[in-house]
C-alpha cells in the first residue's frame, strides 16, 4: 500500500524514495541498486526515480560530512537509525550539494517525519543554512574505511580515494567505439567519454567497461580459436572482450536475468559465445579449457566511484565470508585448465584479504600452479584523466 498523500508538497514522493533508498543500504544492508525499484514503487516517472536515486547516491558519497553537520547542530546527538537524521541527511545534501532550492529541499522532507522530529529537523536544517555551513569539497570516507584502507595502503591512497568519490566517474567504452566519438584513448580499444555523454547503442563491438575492468581478459592476449571460461560473467564485459579477441567462450553466471542483458549486448555487437546460467559450485565443464577467467563475487569497494553504497556495506566480517567464497571458487576452477593453460583472477575489491591473501593461499595449495603476474590498481590510477575503478588481478599457468 502507498503512503504518498496527496496533501505533500509536489516532490515528496521521490524524497520518501531517497529515504526508502538511504534505510535499505544502512540498516539493511541492500545494495543501492538492487532496492531502488521497490523503494521507488510510488513514483511512475522515470526522472522522478532517477532524482530519488541521485539523492540517495549523493548523501551516500557524502555521510560522513552530512553527519558532522547535524551533530554539529544539536544539542543531543541523534541516534544513527532516526528518522529525523535521515531526514536531515537528504534534505542537507539537496541543499549543499545538488542544488535544490533551501525551500523546496526543507519543505519535501518535512512529510517525512511526524511530531516532534518534525520541529526539530526544521530547526536544524534552518540552523545549518543561517550559519552558512557547507560540505567539504573533497568528502570524508566513512571511519572504518579509512582505518581499513590507511592500515593496507597508506594515506595517499586513502586521500586519492576522497578525491575521486567527490564526483561520478566519467564514461569508459571498450572495443571499437564509434568514429565519431570524441574522448580520450587510455590505451588500445579504449575510449573515454565526458560523464553525461550521449552513446549511440547501434550495432557495433563496443560497449561500457571501466578501464580497470577491461584489464583482466587482456592479459589473456589473443585467443586464436582456443577455449576459455568467464566464470561469474555477467553483465558480459568481459565476455566480449574475450570473443573479440578470438576465444572460444563459454560464460557462466548464476543470474539469469544478468544473462539475459549479456546476450542481448552479444547480439548487438555480432559476438558470439555460449551462455550458461550456472552455479560455478555446482556446474563443471564437459572438459579443461585453455584459459580461465574469474572475476569473483567480492566486496566492490573498488567500485566505490559509482556505487558509494559499497563503503557502508562492506564489513569486516561480510569481507572474510566473501573471501572464503573466492578461495573456493579458485580451488575448484583450477582443476579446469589443462597445463600450460592461463588463470586469471580478479575481484573489483580493495582489500587485501579478496585479493593478495587469496593469490598467496592458492598459490601456496597449488604447487602445480605458477604466478605470471600480479597488479593491484589503487585509487590514483588515472586519476589526471577522471580516475578509474580500483581491481587486483593475478595471472597464473598450470605447469
Amino acid at each position: 500500500m502507498s503512503d504518498t498523500r496527496t496533501s505533500d508538497p509536489p516532490g515528496t514522493a521521490s524524497r520518501r524514495a531517497a529515504l526508502r533508498l538511504l534505510d535499505a543500504v544502512l540498516r539493511k544492508g541492500l545494495p543501492l541498486e538492487s532496492a531502488l525499484d521497490a523503494a521507488a514503487r510510488d513514483l511512475d516517472r522515470a526522472d522522478d526515480r532517477a532524482f530519488a536515486h541521485a539523492i540517495a547516491a549523493e548523501a551516500l558519497r557524502r555521510l560522513p560530512d552530512l553527519d558532522e553537520l547535524i551533530d554539529h547542530a544539536t544539542k543531543k546527538r541523534l541516534p544513527d537509525d532516526a528518522k529525523a537524521r535521515f531526514a536531515l541527511r537528504i534534505a542537507l545534501v539537496q541543499a549543499l550539494a545538488l542544488d535544490t532550492p533551501h525551500f523546496a529541499a526543507i519543505s519535501t522532507v518535512l512529510p517525512l517525519v511526524d511530531g516532534g522530529p518534525r520541529k526539530l529537523v526544521h530547526g536544524v536544517f534552518s540552523n545549518v543554512m543561517r550559519q552558512k555551513w557547507a560540505l567539504p569539497e573533497v568528502p570524508n570516507l566513512p571511519a572504518p574505511v579509512v582505518e581499513r584502507w590507511r592500515k593496507a595502503w597508506g594515506g595517499e591512497v586513502v586521500e586519492a580515494a576522497s578525491r575521486l568519490i567527490a564526483a561520478p566517474p566519467p564514461l569508459d567504452l571498450i572495443g571499437e567505439p564509434p568514429r565519431e566519438l570524441e574522448g580520450v584513448s587510455l590505451m588500445p580499444g579504449h575510449l573515454r567519454l565526458p560523464r553525461g555523454t550521449e552513446v549511440p547503442y547501434r550495432e557495433g563491438r563496443y560497449w561500457v567497461q571501466d578501464i580497470s575492468a577491461s584489464i583482466p581478459a587482456r592479459l589473456l592476449g589473443p585467443g586464436l580459436g582456443r577455449t576459455a571460461l568467464d566464470l561469474c560473467a555477467a553483465p558480459g564485459g568481459k565476455t566480449m572482450q574475450l570473443a573479440a579477441s578470438g576465444w572460444d567462450v563459454t560464460a557462466v553466471d548464476l543470474s539469469q536475468s544478468r544473462l539475459a542483458r549479456l546476450s542481448e549486448n552479444l547480439a548487438r555487437t555480432g559476438l558470439e559465445a555460449a551462455v550458461i546460467a550456472a552455479d560455478v559450485m555446482q556446474w563443471q565443464p564437459p572438459a579443461p579449457v585453455d584459459a580461465i577467467l574469474l572475476d569473483a563475487p567480492c566486496s566492490a569497494t573498488g567500485i566505490f566511484r559509482r556505487h558509494p553504497d559499497v563503503l557502508h556495506r562492506a564489513r569486516p566480517r561480510a569481507i572474510r565470508e566473501l573471501a572464503e567464497i573466492q578461495k573456493a571458487m579458485l580451488a575448484r576452477a583450477a582443476d579446469w585448465l589443462k597445463p600450460g593453460g592461463t588463470l586469471v583472477y580478479a575481484v573489483c575489491s580493495l582489500e587485501p584479504e579478496e585479493g593478495e591473501a587469496v593469490a598467496d593461499g592458492f598459490l601456496s595449495s597449488r604447487g602445480d600452479y605458477a604466478l605470471e603476474e600480479r597488479q593491484r590498481i589503487l585509487p590514483g590510477a588515472y586519476e589526471a584523466q577522471g580516475g578509474a575503478d580500483s581491481f587486483f588481478i593475478a595471472r597464473f599457468v598450470r605447469k
